[in-house]
């Protein structure tokens, strides 16, 4: 039987789930709070990595601190951008 945890929590059966599964008081509940109709959906709209420069890749890989970006090509920082 699922517990009830008040009106903090939206999706009881949810959280429990997410719980059982090692995720944080916090983390599940974000989860089991977001509203159902605009879960999935990507913020942003920002371009595909693959329309960027490779400058602008690097700047990037810079800004986040990925090591190793000076000898990377286009692909590569890509990839390591995805990680």
């Amino acid at each position: 039987m699922t517990k009830n945890h008040g009106n903090s929590i939206k999706d009881d059966e949810q959280y429990e789930a997410l719980r059982d599964e090692g995720m944080s008081k916090e983390k599940a509940a974000r989860i089991a709070n977001t509203d159902r109709s605009k879960a999935g959906r990507r913020g942003g709209k920002s371009e595909r990595y693959e329309d960027w420069s490779k400058e602008s890749l690097y700047d990037k890989a810079r800004e986040v601190g990925i090591e190793g970006r000076s000898t990377m090509n286009k692909g590569e920082l890509i990839r390591a951008l995805r990680r």
